[in-house]
């Protein structure tokens, strides 16, 4: 055992940029892991975690309570994998760290050298009774896969059926049954869809010429309203098909106009050479172009039109099968006999008839209920308008159902029906976990990649948006959105899933405040808990649970043990911050999440025994969730010891672009506080606050660990000094509140930030005006940890990321982001507020707010306002004819006096400021002067150029010292950094 005096190897050090590594080169996998068993939202690598918990489990040879036993076992085994170790602790610490990092590898996860020296070392400071490690919010499962793995007890629960669905496969069947459970998902799948095939094959018809068709790619229709149109609007997005090199294929349309009735739109495919002969959608932001009359029609009547066709995703037919409306087939995918590639076609009358043949069957289908009552179409509600992620509901989308069209409804309720009737349990909940991955490439949000020639997934974003166009894929053979082929995957990654241990982890469906475990049992309480109110878990997960209660009617865990009435997952006990939902007749808002958080983390300090430790995950964005979740732990009794920022998130993706987005996840270490924890005094901890803030920021940035990583990272150690007192006191004796402690990490983290990149003492960032400070902020955090060793990009946006940012508006339109670097407006005030700087003195003019996030004015858009109506090219001129140029003689031009009273293009045009206000926003600063010189640059007016410069030169240093900050602080490969390395090149010398 581990003396609680002990020091664990993770409250001392720990290889982050090894296991970081490991961390992204997981993520990029795209097959074979287990995290591909099925979707969960924001898993944690199987690396972090591997490694992790070996710094938990492991004492710190170094520290003087470490067991003796541990280290002599420790130089016995580790030189039969890394050679001679050393014979002093300190060199004995290292080869522990460094197995860790080598371990975090997928590759030598399975190695059975390393599976065993791990072993080992765990049963030396714990004994032959494997400690057990708990995980109260599981979700995905890595944490109590990887605790099995290293030959721990886990215990895993979760609120949310779904998860628990997802765990118990994990951590209880394929450990029972071995890599022998997914050699029976292969035979029993392969019956289920030999027979499921002979039903659904008259559907899906071959074309006459034996070509099958893998998917078909329709659009959603609305009517012109012009008065003497009336023509169908195909709402397509894109009228590529492929854009593949050697295989290039689009359509295009022509309006044909009968004598009689309204004019329709034909379709052709051809073969473009260029971008310009493919024509534009004919949808944008809600707005629908009749492609007959050109009119545009508003986005409330194409709301309108497809709530009255339940969300626009079936053919309707007449009473003989003939379309009259409703969504329409824009081509076929086919693949020939002995011929490569994919293939388009036009549709034919017979497509429709499938169809038509398939709706009729479903509506038979659905009048024969399930035991129970249940319906065999998923009939249960989606969740209100305003929910967190979804706004399908205004397009007439309702019920869960109504995401998928008829066809795809008649294939996943044939596929549940067989699925059902399985006898082997565990064989049974692999396939229904199968039939789940199925529906989220057979509904009517996927689109079409035309990348890669393949339909997409519901799950690129954390939310459901709506879609005018999407792709049904053929369920049938072994393409892309085949059951086969979910059979086949799962498979897969069910095998990967088996640790080489036989034994089951116990999973339990229970609230994280209600553990069914007694005190003192647990030896680690190792937990990434929800994010606050970045994913709305519960609803999203309800798309899989309304299938999966379908193929295994009656599971003991797919249902609301607290709510026996409620048909889908729980939602007043989840802990997420949603104001939309109630708990015990309250809103679910910030108070809701911080008490509901502290009940839980009290519940992990009474199971955890008195040697035992904590970890707690965390990767949210804002500092509002941030302070909500340290309330929840400082408040449930825990004290920060440690914490460390590991890169597990890829800098590729949407979310990251051009933005704060973390890009590691925090670890904090912690400790159970003593009953008899002291009181602090408030000035005791602000002196202690700087030194442990610097200390760990030059540790971090020797990790390669920075921006947003960096700030969120020494939340951490700024805690250890303030969570270890029972409170904080000032000296009249007020309590200090968490809050309040947090403004001063945030104050001395952006004090230490600007005296790096804007130099300290005399003429340093103290110098330079707010909105240096402010820019050099603004950059500083937005530094990317792991941009330079993330080359996945290009792979991943083709094959989509299920943890991307939303980048459409609310009616599903790809929204035309505005240039500059963005922050979240919190982040940024709070930086801003302790440094004396005002946002609204700067709002327009360097920075600009729109709903919640701030913008760094890209410098080409602050041209005119620097320059005025005239422009660059008359400065340039006034500056080429000045001997010692002054910036208020020709910056601002618009803010003086005599130009504000000016009338412009005959009107009475005036800038309705005060006189003192003018003077102050007409005053150019030294970051003015800077984008000044670089739009000069831009320009190619050298000699004005050089004139500035030389003027700068003679006022002082500051120009030169802040141009040469930000060029180490703009991204490599910006136009800003590009502009300023060329602007400084013509400094003379």
């Amino acid at each position: 055992m581990i003396p609680r005096e002990c020091r664990r190897l993770a409250e001392v050090d720990f290889p982050i940029a090894e296991v970081g590594r490991h961390s992204l080169a997981e993520k990029a996998r795209r097959m074979g892991t287990p995290h591909q068993l099925h979707l969960w939202w924001a898993w944690r690598p199987l690396a972090a975690c591997r490694a992790m918990l070996l710094g938990l489990l492991w004492p710190d040879p170094c520290d003087p309570h470490c067991p003796g036993g541990f280290k002599q076992v420790a130089r016995k085994l580790l030189p039969t994998i890394r050679g001679n170790v050393g014979p002093t602790d300190e060199e004995l610490r290292k080869a522990l760290l460094e197995f860790i990092g080598d371990f975090a590898s997928w590759e030598m996860s399975s190695n059975r050298s390393y599976l065993e020296v791990s072993r080992e070392l765990v049963k030396a400071i714990q004994g032959e009774e494997p400690p057990l490690v708990v995980d109260p919010f599981a979700g995905g499962g890595s944490i109590p896969l990887e605790a099995v793995r290293l030959g721990c007890d886990a215990f895993a629960s979760d609120l949310n059926p779904v998860a628990c669905l997802i765990l118990k496969v994990k951590l209880e069947d394929i450990p029972r049954h071995g890599p022998e459970l997914a050699d029976e998902l292969r035979r029993v799948g392969a019956e289920i869809n030999q027979h499921a095939e002979k039903e659904l094959a008259e559907y899906y018809p071959r074309d006459p010429d034996g070509a099958r068709p893998i998917a078909y790619l329709w659009a959603r229709t609305v009517r012109c309203e012009t008065p003497g149109c009336g023509a169908e609007i195909p709402l397509v997005r894109s009228f590529w098909l492929s854009k593949k090199t050697n295989r290039r294929r689009a359509l295009r349309y022509r309006v044909v106009r009968p004598k009689s009735g309204a004019p329709r739109v034909e379709l052709e495919i051809f073969e473009p050479k260029s971008e310009g002969e493919v024509p534009s959608g004919t949808v944008s932001r809600a707005k629908a172009t009749c492609a007959s009359c050109h009119i545009v029609l508003a986005p409330e009547r194409v709301r309108a039109q497809l709530q009255q066709q339940r969300g626009g995703a079936d053919v309707i037919f007449d009473s003989q099968g003939r379309r009259i409306g409703g969504v329409r087939l824009l081509s076929v995918v086919t693949l020939r006999p002995g011929e490569q590639g994919r293939h388009y076609r036009l549709p034919m009358e017979r497509d429709y008839e499938a169809v038509w043949r398939a709706t009729r069957r479903l509506k038979k289908v659905a009048t024969q209920p399930l035991p129970g009552g249940l319906s065999p179409v998923p009939d249960e509600l989606l969740p209100p308008i305003g929910t967190l992620g979804f706004r399908v509901q205004r397009y007439g989308m309702l019920q869960w159902g109504d995401l998928f069209m008829a066809r795809q409804k008649l294939t996943l309720t044939t596929l549940a029906r067989h699925i059902s009737g399985v006898s082997e349990d565990a064989t049974r909940e692999l396939l229904a976990l199968s039939l789940s991955k199925l529906a989220e490439r057979n509904n009517t949000i996927c689109d079409w990649m035309v990348s890669v020639e393949c339909p997409g997934h519901l799950f690129t974003q954390q939310v459901i948006p709506p879609a005018w166009d999407y792709a049904e894929a053929a369920p049938l053979g072994q393409s892309s959105g085949s059951f086969g082929l979910a059979i086949d995957h799962t498979a897969t990654n069910a095998a990967a899933c088996y640790t080489q241990e036989r034994k089951p982890a116990d999973v339990g469906q229970l609230d994280s405040a209600e553990l069914s475990l007694p005190d003192d049992c647990a030896w680690l309480f190792f937990t990434d808990p929800p994010y606050y109110n970045a994913v709305p878990y519960s609803d999203l997960s309800d798309f899989f649970f309304v299938w999966l209660k379908r193929a295994l009617p009656g599971h003991s865990l797919l249902r609301d043990r607290f709510d026996p009435q409620n048909p889908l997952t729980p939602k007043s006990r989840e802990i997420v911050q949603d104001e939309a939902k109630n708990f015990n007749g309250g809103p679910k808002d910030r108070g809701f999440f911080e008490q509901r958080m502290a009940e839980a983390f009290a519940e992990g300090c009474r199971i955890l025994n008195k040697d035992g430790v904590g970890c707690v995950v965390f990767a949210h964005k804002t500092t509002e969730g941030w302070e909500a979740l340290l309330s929840g732990m400082i408040s449930g009794g825990w004290v920060i010891t440690a914490s460390w920022p590991v890169a597990t998130e890829r800098s590729a993706r949407m979310r990251a672009r051009d933005s704060a987005a973390l890009e590691s996840s925090i670890h904090l270490v912690c400790r159970p506080r003593p009953e008899d924890a002291s009181v602090g005094d408030w000035a005791d901890v602000l002196r202690e606050l700087p030194k442990r803030v610097g200390e760990w920021m030059e540790r971090l940035q020797r990790e390669g660990v920075r921006g947003a990583d960096l700030v969120f990272a020494c939340i951490g150690p700024a805690l250890e000094i303030f969570s270890r007192y029972s409170r904080v006191e000032t000296a009249e004796g007020r309590d200090v509140a968490l809050a309040e402690f947090l403004e001063k990490v945030w104050e001395v983290v952006g004090r230490a930030a600007l005296t790096q990149v804007l130099g300290g003492g005399e003429g340093g960032a103290g110098a330079l005006e707010e909105d240096a400070r402010l820019t050099a902020l603004f950059l500083w955090t937005l530094q990317s940890t792991n941009a330079a060793t993330n080359t996945e990009g290009a792979k991943e946006e083709a094959e989509g990321d299920e943890e991307t940012a939303d980048d459409e508006d609310e009616d599903g339109a790809p929204r035309r982001k505005p240039k500059g670097y963005t922050l979240i407006f919190d982040v940024v005030r709070r930086f801003a507020q302790p440094l004396g700087i005002r946002l609204p003195d700067w709002e327009g003019r360097v920075i600009e707010t729109h709903k919640g996030v701030v913008r760094l004015l890209p410098v080409a858009e602050r041209a005119r306002r620097l320059f005025g109506e005239d422009g660059a090219a008359a400065v340039a001129e006034r500056l080429e004819r000045a001997r010692t140029p002054s910036p208020q003689q020709w910056l601002f031009p618009e803010m003086d006096p005599a130009a504000a009273a000016k009338p412009r293009g005959g009107r009475k045009a005036r800038i309705e400021v005060s006189e003192e206000s003018l003077s102050a926003r007409r005053e150019a600063t030294t970051l003015d002067r800077i984008h000044a010189a670089m739009l000069l640059q831009a320009s190619g007016r050298a000699n004005a150029l050089r004139n500035l410069l030389r003027a700068e030169q003679e006022r002082g240093r500051e120009f030169l010292r802040l141009a040469n900050a930000l060029s180490a602080l703009y991204p490599r490969e910006s136009e800003e950094k590009r502009l300023l390395d060329a602007m400084l090149l013509a400094v003379p010398r």
